[in-house]
């Protein structure tokens, strides 16, 4: 007798329509849960290393009892702070996980899964976007009980503090596409990142500079997300707050349209 012919199995055909939700989802988690699981490194250690900056200038070098804007020196070195933490922490989350994705071999573990260019920027965005942020929450959160911060525009603080973390994970994403090796993101961090976050009115406000030094400060797109971001406290700001919102938004656009185009093009991610 011969064999009777095997029934063929059927396999469930999933549509993923205009947007892969559960890959964007999945792509998302997956940062997240890099930086989460050693948080450690990732959230405390900058919070605490944020921290001593505030002790070392409002404390070591006499800013204590010392006011700018009628207000105590650390109201208004409290605020910088939190941005140039949101800043550092966004572009190393997105910065890092694209380099040691080419480094190790496995970047080809993103690209195969059917993701769009579109839902490969946001992933990695968001992600650093949340490092960001979260970051930002926990230096708040130490700081409080050294640092009398007040709430003036609740709308900044948000506005500005997402900015600020999306325009360095942006910026991230495009340094880890364009590295070749950890030399190159150390590179941009150590010659573009911390000098405009330092050069950004941090520590001082601008009008306190030569002409020319305060002019070259409003080219600085740092410098516009911190005041914003203080302005949210203090209710009072080195700059116009709605070029400051102009100016932040046309950026992080050009910055999320560069990325889409470099993961379109498959620019140094196809070998």
């Amino acid at each position: 007798m011969s064999a009777s012919p095997q029934t063929p199995q059927s396999f469930a055909v999933r549509r993923i329509g205009r947007i892969n939700w559960m890959g964007v989802w999945t792509m998302y988690a997956k940062e997240v849960r890099r930086f989460w699981k050693v948080a450690t490194q990732t959230i405390v250690a900058p919070a605490v290393t944020t921290l001593l900056f505030l002790a070392i200038f409002a404390l070591a070098l006499g800013g204590g009892g010392r006011t700018t804007w009628e207000a105590p020196f650390s109201a208004f070195l409290g605020p910088g702070l939190i941005v140039m933490a949101i800043l550092q922490n966004a572009f190393a989350n997105t910065s890092s996980s694209l380099i040691i994705a080419k480094v190790q071999g496995n970047i080809v573990d993103v690209l195969m899964p059917p993701l769009s260019p579109g839902e490969l920027t946001f992933g990695y965005a968001m992600g650093g976007l949340t490092r960001g942020v979260v970051v930002g929450i926990a230096v708040t959160l130490l700081m409080l009980p050294f640092v009398p911060l007040t709430l003036s525009h609740l709308w900044a603080i948000l506005y500005f503090g997402v900015s600020a973390a999306l325009m360095l994970s942006l910026i991230g994403v495009l340094t880890g596409i364009w590295a070749d090796k950890f030399d190159h993101t150390a590179a941009v961090t150590n010659f573009i990142v911390t000098p405009l976050s330092l050069l950004s009115g941090t520590f001082y406000t601008i009008d306190r500079l030569p002409g020319a030094w305060r002019t070259m400060s409003h080219f600085n797109p740092f410098f516009y997300l911190i005041d914003g971001f203080r302005f949210g406290f203090l209710g009072r700001a080195d700059s116009d707050i709605a070029v400051g919102v102009a100016a932040t938004l046309a950026i992080n656009a050009i910055l999320w349209l560069a990325c889409y185009a470099l993961f379109k093009r498959g620019y140094k991610l196809r070998y």
